[in-house]
């Protein structure tokens, strides 16, 4: 699954990294729960990516009650085409989420341990998503998202069991615009080699904790798996504890 993550890049950074006509204004945010208003790249009418923010937590167009969303932050990706929740928004509202790391928590027998995964590069990266526009019985718009999760690669497989889809940069105008037949296969983990993950403080379980300190490694011999070199932490890759 993924339940939380982070971005720090100031919206210049993301016009230029995924050519955006339009960008909402975002603050940095380092412990991003579902339910809040997120960054989310869609392609307009016109044929332009821009970032909008939309709820994390889908609402399908047919739903009585909103509340559902609640549940719906994350689709499977191995079902995501069949799921009535999900399968109108795959073939017609794919969305792109952007993220400087996703956090999973691995179970270390009673205790869970929290780890920051990020792109080796240190550049933002785009989760798989799916969004929806929900209009309330007064005439409301709600307009909401979800992350699309697929199985583990070699760097989750010891953290979790799920992890985010990760659209590559030359299939970011597939994903947003190409026919269902031509998506489908970019549904699956990305390689392991060019991603890094490393432990952090378990403060980061609580939403109402959010600061930089948050992403940063921790020194810990009985919980890390992976630790980052010195200095800051991840930019040049991972190092076996």
């Amino acid at each position: 699954m993924c339940g939380r993550f982070a971005l720090q890049a100031p919206p210049a950074e993301l016009i230029t990294r995924f050519a955006l006509h339009e960008c909402a204004d975002l603050t940095a945010r380092y412990n991003i729960p579902p339910g809040t208003e997120i960054g989310v790249i869609r392609q307009s009418p016109e044929g332009r990516r821009v970032l909008h923010r939309l709820k994390w937590g889908l609402v399908p167009n047919w739903a009585k009650d909103p509340a559902i969303g609640a549940r719906l932050n994350n689709a499977r990706g191995e079902s995501v085409a069949e799921k009535p929740s999900f399968r109108d928004a795959f073939k017609r509202r794919r969305c792109l989420i952007p993220a400087d790391g996703f956090y999973e928590w691995q179970a270390l027998g009673r205790q869970k341990q929290p780890y920051f995964i990020s792109l080796k590069s240190g550049q933002p990266m785009a989760m798989a998503g799916l969004w929806e526009a929900w209009k309330s019985p007064a005439g409301d718009i709600l307009r909401t998202c979800c992350v699309i999760t697929t199985g583990p690669n070699e760097i989750m497989q010891p953290i979790h069991d799920r992890m985010p889809v990760i659209i590559a940069a030359e299939d970011w105008a597939k994903w947003l615009a190409g026919p269902v037949e031509d998506i489908e296969p970019l549904v699956r983990p990305c390689a392991a080699e060019e991603m890094q993950a490393w432990p952090v403080d378990r403060r980061v379980s609580k939403t109402s904790e959010d600061d930089a300190e948050l992403m940063r490694a921790r020194s810990d011999a009985n919980a890390t798996i992976f630790r980052a070199p010195e200095g800051q932490p991840g930019l040049a890759g991972l190092v076996p504890d």
